[in-house]
């Protein structure tokens, strides 16, 4: 045996004998699996794979989609961002939690130190248990404002923006202010935009060595707003040809007052402006194109992925924090309880993943829960949710019965897999059998062969905390007592 030899047997040894891990091109003969999260912001089901809009185009994602396991019918905890990341990354319902609006990623870990809020998150349990956290752009409300992740490469922005916004300003129209709702072809190249540096940050750190398991969290910008992509993405869709979604009229004849006052948005633009000012497919058209964009660099660092050294022992999770209502009933905006908010994309791709689709009723809850299973791990003791692994893995159909989601306190949705059930706070309910009204435009509560309420009733969670000083919102009148903004 040479002398080159001998050493690299007696070095082997050496570490062997500390117990350490000595770094190597991959991370593949570790036990757990990395994790790739990919979060996408206000993301509704227009996706290839789910059919939401005939016209979107999502290669990637449907790409994906094919290599794992998709569910039909996902549903976000909150229809607003905050709200949903912090339940999604806790582990708790908002009304477990009393977070039901915004609260700043500082505020949310203080409360958690504090122990207000009895979780802990998720990339500090993976921490805990021998992972590197790694996270890039919009995964906690603001980023990561609160210092969670091992290493955070920012780009948590909506821009960049013109100098003036191009179609809508509330203040144009004497409104308040409170929304980026716009839309145009901007910036010039793909580069210059956020969400492709966000893509970059990712694939740079995938390309980088890891000695220890690691979670990847990816948060891409668009279609939140504004609307803005380089010409190119909006190229892809002739204006003429738009499809604008399903839209009834008389739709809130037989909606509860409550649901008005809860979805009260006056900053954003309402459907008879747009169809006076022709801009309803506009708008359709540029949130597809956002879509299409955003699709683009999710297939970039799915690319990257399949050519690192982490291919064959990563778990890919891809969700949207809530959906989005593009003019149906009327509005353009989140934070509603119709499905048009509440539903969106979760995909599962990776080792021990069968693939297919199921209709089984999930939500952003059941995410943490699902992890600490594939990575071997305990049950942290906070968890509301469900470990999806069973479906995953093919061996059983059945796991939740309902997905739940709430929107400030006492006001909930509950989704099986044919009926929608939504109880305000007032008591005021609406019902909709999805399966023969889709775009719930009948309210069944109280007639003869619907469903009752009492079968869907007992799954509304028992409960409901009051607001968390910290949580707030400024876009809904009603919900102005609850704001603690400076």
């Amino acid at each position: 045996m040479g002398f080159n030899q001998l050493f690299a047997v007696l070095l082997v040894g050496l570490v062997g004998l500390l117990g350490c891990n000595a770094p190597v091109n991959s991370n593949e003969g570790l036990s757990q699996p990395n994790i790739l999260f990919i979060v996408v912001d206000d993301l509704n089901d227009w996706v290839g794979h789910l059919g939401g809009h005939s016209q979107t185009i999502t290669p990637n994602l449907d790409q994906l989609a094919a290599s794992g396991m998709v569910f039909n019918n996902a549903h976000t905890n909150a229809p607003l961002c905050g709200p949903s990341r912090a339940s999604m990354l806790t582990g708790l319902r908002p009304s477990t939690s009393g977070v039901y609006f915004h609260i700043s990623d500082h505020d949310l870990v203080r409360q958690i130190e504090m122990d207000s809020i009895r979780a802990v998150l998720l990339p500090d349990y993976l921490e805990q248990n021998g992972y590197k956290t790694m996270g890039v752009g919009k995964v906690f409300h603001l980023g990561d404002g609160g210092g969670v992740f091992d290493e955070y490469g920012g780009l948590a922005d909506f821009g960049p923006r013109p100098e003036k916004h191009f179609k809508y300003d509330p203040t144009w129209l004497d409104k308040p202010k409170g929304t980026s709702t716009d839309w145009g072809a901007f910036p010039e190249h793909d580069s210059l935009t956020f969400d492709q540096r966000i893509a970059d940050w990712s694939i740079e750190k995938l390309g980088e060595k890891h000695d220890k398991p690691f979670f990847l969290a990816t948060g891409f910008m668009r279609p939140h707003v504004p609307w803005y992509v380089p010409q190119k993405w909006f190229d892809q869709f002739g204006l003429d040809t738009i499809q604008t979604p399903p839209y009834f009229q008389g739709d809130w004849d037989d909606i509860p007052e409550m649901a008005g006052k809860i979805t009260d948005w006056p900053m954003m633009p309402e459907m008879e402006w747009m169809l006076e000012e022709g801009y309803w497919k506009e708008a359709v058209q540029a949130y597809l194109a956002s879509v299409h964009f955003v699709d683009y660099q999710i297939g970039r660092l799915l690319e990257a992925l399949e050519a690192s050294d982490y291919a064959d022992n990563t778990i890919i999770v891809l969700v949207s924090d809530h959906g989005y209502h593009m003019g149906e009933k009327g509005l353009f905006q989140k934070g509603t309880l119709w499905q048009r908010s509440t539903h969106i994309p979760m995909i599962w791709s990776g080792p021990g993943i069968a693939k297919g689709t199921t209709n089984e009723p999930a939500s952003l809850l059941d995410i943490y829960p699902t992890l600490l299973d594939f990575c071997g791990l305990e049950q942290a003791d906070q968890l509301e949710g469900a470990s999806l692994v069973p479906i995953l893995g093919g061996e059983s159909e059945t796991i939740n019965n309902v997905a739940i989601t709430t929107y400030g306190p006492n006001n909930h949705s509950v989704i099986d897999g044919k009926w929608h059930y939504i109880r305000y706070n007032d008591g005021a309910e609406e019902l909709y059998n999805l399966v023969d009204d889709p775009n719930e435009w009948s309210n069944l509560i109280g007639q003869v062969g619907a469903i009752s309420d009492e079968e869907l009733e007992h799954h509304l969670p028992k409960n409901n905390q009051p607001n968390n000083p910290d949580s707030h919102v400024q876009s809904t009148p009603y919900y102005a007592e609850y704001s603690t903004a400076n």
